[in-house]
């Protein structure tokens, strides 16, 4: 007779997967530019790749820093000039993202399931570590596409 699935620790699980999709999407995505293209905009009101980056990186590493202990918006964030500035290159860009991407899997990884349930608070905006973990599981896929 086979055990009930522990719900909690499937959802870590399957999280944690789902986060390594979407970051090995954009790694393909960028494998493919140059350093050039990094920074291209198509249009004046669209971002580049490496405002892109910038910004997800730089999400990651707000909300993702002293994940249950800190609001998930640090005050050293500049969420503006993540859309402003670039990087010279892609080794740069590549750099920001894995440091946003290891920031991520640290904290996601130390969580057990009785964390799930346990509050945190993103802009004084309290909510669940699950809720959290969904919240971020919807933005980053957003900006990968």
């Amino acid at each position: 007779m086979s055990s009930p699935i522990d719900v909690s620790v499937n959802f870590l699980e399957s999280s944690g997967k789902l986060f390594r999709y979407y970051k090995s999407l954009g790694e393909k995505a960028i494998a493919q530019l140059t350093d050039k293209q990094i920074n291209a905009r198509p249009n004046g009101a669209s971002n580049s790749i490496a405002h892109i980056v910038h910004h997800l990186s730089g999400n990651m590493l707000s909300r993702f820093t002293d994940f249950l202990t800190a609001d998930g918006e640090k005050s050293w964030r500049n969420r503006e000039a993540e859309f402003a500035e670039g990087y010279a290159t892609k080794a740069e860009l590549l750099a920001a993202w894995e440091k946003g991407w290891a920031c991520l899997f640290t904290a996601l990884d130390s969580l057990q399931p009785a964390d799930l349930s346990r509050i945190i608070y993103i802009r004084n905006e309290g909510q669940t570590v699950l809720e959290a973990i969904q919240r971020q599981l919807a933005h980053y896929p957003h900006h990968v596409g």
